[in-house]
């Protein structure tokens, strides 16, 4: 092979790696989605809140605790990669192409968190605590939806998320309504508080051409040139998704576990 065929090779390998990982990414949290009906009791704020009132420990209770600690140590990726009203709006934005119109009502999600942990917290306490665990409340032979009740269950929160993507745009109901991505938000301050090595995204500024791929590619709707121009990555709306990694053409941005003052990885 010639130097000049070889010079054009490695590109175009490299272009291909970071567009199979997106592939991939779109794909599993669309995937999560579809699967929804079966898994949606494990997610659902409804039934772990009426489960706790009856002093029962259920599987969506046992998966928020799991998506907490996830968070201490890999902040929002599952909003980037497993999320079902994730890949709900992702499925979305590949039929819509609308960008996130207003982040006006960001507050809103902290009291949509606030009154539903808080009616969790006080079912607890009205049921005298957790006595028994049933990881399987609420389904029948492992399937959400079968459950009595299980269609209107599943509806809700599916018609929720459309809602608020069509009024807000793109990923608009992560932005304004979704309770769970404020308490990995929670998980991920506490994280930023205590600096333990974590999944983050890392630049180099100085290797930026600001060609804003990254903003435009960004499923949040993030600045993210913006991010890499002043030098700091952290942002609590960051899904970890990894979109502007693989965009940007000149490998300007990084995952890394721990901190390195030049952007790469350690």
């Amino acid at each position: 092979m010639s130097p000049e065929s070889l010079e054009r090779t490695i590109p175009e390998e490299a272009a291909r790696m970071p567009a199979s990982r997106q592939q991939a990414r779109r794909a599993l949290i669309i995937l999560s989605f579809i699967l929804y009906p079966v898994t949606f009791a494990y997610v659902s704020c409804p039934i772990i809140t009426e489960a706790a009132g009856l002093g029962i420990v259920s599987g969506g209770l046992i998966v928020f605790c799991l998506l907490f600690i996830s968070s201490l140590v890999l902040g929002r990726l599952w909003c980037g990669y497993l999320c079902p009203a994730g890949g709900l709006q992702e499925a979305c934005n590949i039929v819509l192409r609308w960008p996130l119109r207003t982040k006006r009502l960001d507050w809103l999600k902290y009291l949509v968190f606030l009154g539903i942990f808080g009616s969790i917290a006080l079912a607890i306490w009205s049921a005298g605590g957790l006595k028994t665990v049933d990881f399987l409340y609420r389904t029948q032979n492992g399937i959400s939806i079968l459950a009595a009740g299980g269609v209107a269950l599943f509806l809700g929160p599916v018609l929720i998320t459309l809602l608020f993507t069509l009024i807000f745009g793109k990923r608009g109901f992560c932005h304004t309504f979704c309770p769970i991505a404020v308490m990995l938000m929670i998980g991920r301050k506490i994280r930023n508080i205590f600096r333990w090595p974590a999944l983050h995204l890392e630049a180099d500024k100085d290797h930026c051409t600001g060609c804003m791929e990254c903003s435009e590619e960004c499923p949040m709707s993030l600045d993210v040139n913006g991010m890499v121009r002043e030098g700091r990555m952290e942002q609590a709306d960051c899904i970890l998704c990894g979109a502007c990694v693989d965009i940007c053409p000149k490998n300007t941005i990084v995952y890394a576990w721990s901190e390195n003052r030049s952007g790469r990885t350690a």
